[in-house]
């Protein structure tokens, strides 16, 4: 869909405002939390009859991917841009499968996925306040039903982080947890009593919330291995030397640990809690080759072949001209690592911050652009074959291509109203639901008295059926592609 001329200047604007604040203070956060302002008036924002409680923003895509559904957690009112904050899953085209809105107590989604727990899909995400860089909150585990079996706290008293929640498949969880401590800032220009941000990996049970590992930070890297700036003056915050945005697991057991603020991949061995090399940053243990270094990088992970794949945001502030989603070859006996494959958006997308970085099984990549409204998915030679587009400066901590199935506990939602030739509209929608192909609309004389009205394939989130006869009570039923019927709404009345 093409860009209209206003939303292209305010997006140019936004763009242009966003550069200066980075150029003049580096690392700017996250930009929450910012009330609604008038861009919200503008549009870009979806609303359904059925569902008048839902008001995601609107994604508009080009070109063709190669299927799956999407996965985003836009800030919406939170940032400046139009809609409700919440966790949205997308079909290829850009037409909403699910959502749910942000419940009032938190102040930011972040980071939903499709997960494996206990040997099934899973849906993970992050909620929460966030405070400054960090979030202060827990992580969410729910079915295929949408219905949450499972929560994630932080331990050593506290809370889990925004940055990371990701599952093992011994039934744990990684996350991230900050705390604010006191440290010698002087080889930074600050005071011998300092506060600074300790960021500690965890490894939480998540059938018992028993913490099973934590690794601080501050007991393995020294203050002068951070690339960020001591920032100063009364209102300076605590010193966000390392500032933790990943932790996975590598192919031997270990932790892979990103660390943005020094530029650096920790691996940290589980047993000892030992780092056992660095790459990247100030004390790299790695040969870099041409275009493998990266800077301010976010969601590192291990991947097939001894290889890592990392959203290189390369700012704030800036050190590339762009972002890229790459993969390296980290060969660790040889202590070299090779840049293999980068992925980078034809319009030079630099993010501030966020982002992530997701190999694909076909060999392409699926990049999600952080601060930058922007999700994309390129062929295995690095051709761009699919653009989404959050409505101008609202964003998505990461994004993510995967299957999913859900089967929603709640009924299709109905409403219905006069139409102006005379008989009356249908309204249709399941949210979360996948493998629905078709609505039929039953209507009669009483909630009892009901018969086949009406139908029509699914179209779009909400399916809107024209009817010319029965009345005044209807129902929706969901069907299948087999025509099978798979669920129905209660039964309103025409009002």
């Amino acid at each position: 869909m093409p860009m209209g001329r206003r939303q292209f200047l305010l997006r140019a604007l936004g763009a242009a405002g966003q550069l200066a604040a980075v150029a003049a203070a580096g690392y700017v956060g996250y930009r929450l939390p910012r009330p609604g302002t008038a861009l919200a008036a503008l549009g870009g924002v979806s609303r359904f009859v059925s569902r008048p409680d839902l008001s995601p923003p609107t994604v508009t895509v080009t070109g063709h991917g190669s299927g799956g559904h999407v996965l985003l957690s836009p800030k919406g009112y939170n940032t400046t841009g139009p809609g409700q904050p919440g966790l949205m899953i997308l079909d290829g085209g850009g037409d909403l499968v699910w959502f749910r809105p942000l419940p009032a107590a938190a102040n930011a989604p972040f980071d939903l996925q499709v997960q494996t727990y206990q040997g099934r899909p899973v849906l993970t995400w992050w909620e929460g306040t966030v405070v400054s860089v960090y979030g202060e909150g827990m992580g969410y585990v729910a079915d295929a039903s949408y219905r949450t079996i499972a929560t994630i706290r932080g331990g050593n008293g506290l809370q889990a982080d925004l940055h990371e929640l990701n599952l093992t498949p011994r039934g744990t969880a990684l996350i991230t947890a900050y705390r604010t401590a006191t440290a010698d800032l002087s080889a930074a220009g600050g005071p011998a009593q300092g506060r600074v941000l300790a960021c500690q990996a965890q490894e939480i049970d998540i059938a018992t919330g028993r913490l099973l590992f934590a690794w601080d930070c501050l007991d393995h890297v020294p203050l002068t291995e951070s690339r960020q700036a001591l920032a100063t003056g009364p209102n300076a915050g605590p010193y966000d030397y390392f500032h933790m945005n990943s932790v996975a697991l590598a192919p031997d057991g270990d932790l892979l640990i990103s660390s943005r603020n020094t530029w650096t991949v920790y691996k940290v061995a589980r047993a000892s809690g030992e780092i056992v090399w660095r790459l990247g940053g100030k004390a790299s243990d790695f040969r870099m080759g041409p275009g493998a270094m990266f800077y301010w990088q976010h969601h590192v992970r291990a991947v097939a072949g001894g290889r890592i794949t990392v959203f290189d945001d390369g700012a704030a502030p800036p050190e590339e001209p762009q972002s890229r989603g790459i993969v390296l070859e980290v060969d660790e006996a040889a202590r070299q690592a090779r840049l293999v494959a980068q992925f980078t958006h034809p319009a030079h997308l630099l993010a501030a911050n966020q982002g992530s970085m997701q190999v694909l099984p076909n060999g392409g990549a699926f990049v999600g652009w952080g601060d930058q409204p922007y999700y994309s998915e390129f062929a295995a030679g690095g051709s761009l074959v699919l653009d989404g587009r959050l409505p101008a400066d609202d964003q998505s901590y990461r994004a993510f291509l995967a299957d999913w199935a859900g089967r929603p506990a709640e009924d299709p939602a109905l409403a219905v109203l006069p139409s102006t030739a005379g008989g009356v509209t249908a309204y249709a929608s399941w949210n979360g639901a996948t493998g629905l192909a078709a609505w039929r609309v039953l209507a009669g004389p009483s909630p009892s008295s009901l018969s086949v009205a009406a139908g029509g394939q699914r179209s779009g989130f909400e399916t809107a059926i024209a009817v010319n006869r029965g009345g005044p009570y209807f129902a929706a039923v969901a069907l299948d592609a087999s025509g099978r019927e798979v669920a129905r709404s209660a039964v309103v009345r025409l009002p």
